[in-house]
């Protein structure tokens, strides 16, 4: 049971930027600052939008690695770019899952 409280001070903008940090963590404010301060990573959650372009992406990913191991056997360096292309993408993804 948390009884202790901790005080500080900051402007206007920073604490309606803290607020709008936690409400897209889909925490409260109090533990977004303990998570901040202990070092955590508060993730902040997809909306519905960076949701439906992470899927396409995934799909995109699988589809450009197929495209890639067709190609291997005709044409190595189109295999290539198509390759380089697909570690891109998987990297915006990585991104996203932070």
């Amino acid at each position: 049971m948390k009884r202790a409280y901790i005080k500080f001070r900051c402007s206007i903008y920073e604490k309606k930027l803290l607020k709008k940090r936690a409400e897209r963590a889909g925490i409260s404010l109090s533990e977004y600052c303990r998570g901040s301060a202990f070092g955590n990573t508060v993730v902040e959650r997809l909306t519905d939008e960076q949701l439906e372009c992470y899927k396409t992406l995934v799909q995109y990913k699988a589809n450009f690695a197929r495209i890639g191991n067709m190609f291997r056997k005709r044409n190595p360096k189109l295999a290539d770019e198509v390759s380089q292309l697909a570690e891109e993408i998987r990297g915006h993804l990585y991104h996203f899952r932070k």
